[in-house]
């Protein structure tokens, strides 16, 4: 894979890590740092691994968007920065492979977009959650399209209008994230979760979190059409037949992904 300046990426056979790695400015999102997220988490895509790790060096996972570098500039900067910002995490939600964020410190405002869209979350019992705008003079209107999402009408109005940081623990009772550990479970807790969530076939699993997502927000008589298309479609994929075939002769299966 390519060579960033403020992303590290790791691969093996089953899992890629990609680390934001720009501490001494809080991991902030500036428009090259997205670029980078943004061509790793495409690139992981093309590789046969089974889960992808979003995490983040330093005591902050990230501070969000890089106000350094936007002050003063004119709308079609801003434009530029904020369609790339969500290509960013549509590219998340469209990959294949299940993503996981690691969270092991603050994630505001574009930072906690970056874990609302990811699939899944885990974070250590000091890690906070803040949309931050609702107390200043620029509203958080693009990160709380993807928390807003995660955490529901009423809680999402709540962060968003005044500001208020989040406990890891909050957000785990509001739906942000999945799990809280303590900091030096972290590591062993985020790769329990992902190697469970990557059980199974590859390919099933991506037309599952594909048609998941495509129907989570219709009113449900449209979800269950969706949910019917793709599911009749996949039962007719080897690996289903597979996995029905295995379980009915008490044996384990032997997935082709595909």
């Amino acid at each position: 894979m390519a060579s960033y300046r403020y992303v590290q990426v790791h691969s093996d056979r089953d899992f890629t890590v990609i680390t934001m790695d720009r501490p001494a400015k809080r991991n902030a999102l500036s428009l090259a740092h997205m670029e980078e997220l943004l061509d790793a988490f495409t690139e992981a895509g093309k590789l046969e691994v089974r889960g992808i790790i979003l995490a983040a060096n330093g005591p902050v996972f990230s501070a969000g968007h890089d106000f350094s570098e936007m002050a003063g500039q004119d709308y079609a900067y801003m434009d530029r920065l904020l369609h790339t910002c969500t290509r960013l995490m549509l590219t998340i939600a469209d990959l294949a492979q299940p993503v996981i964020a690691r969270v092991n410190g603050l994630a505001t405002a574009a930072g906690a977009q970056l874990v609302a869209s990811c699939d899944l979350a885990v974070a250590s019992s000091s890690a906070g959650f803040a949309a931050p705008g609702g107390k200043g003079g620029w509203f958080c209107h693009t990160p709380m399209v993807a928390i807003g999402h995660s955490i529901g009408r009423k809680r999402a109005a709540e962060m968003a209008m005044t500001g208020d940081t989040i406990d890891a623990f909050t957000a785990l009772s509001w739906g942000l994230i999945n799990r809280v550990v303590e900091q030096d479970q972290l590591d062993e807790a985020t790769m329990d979760l992902l190697e469970r969530a990557t059980r199974g076939s590859r390919y099933s699993k991506a037309l599952g979190k594909h048609s998941l997502y495509n129907q989570l927000d219709l009113p449900i008589a449209d979800a269950y059409s969706v949910a019917i298309a793709a599911m009749a479609g996949a039962s007719q994929t080897h690996d289903a037949q597979e996995g029905m075939a295995a379980f009915l002769e008490k044996r384990a299966p032997e997935w082709t992904d595909h």
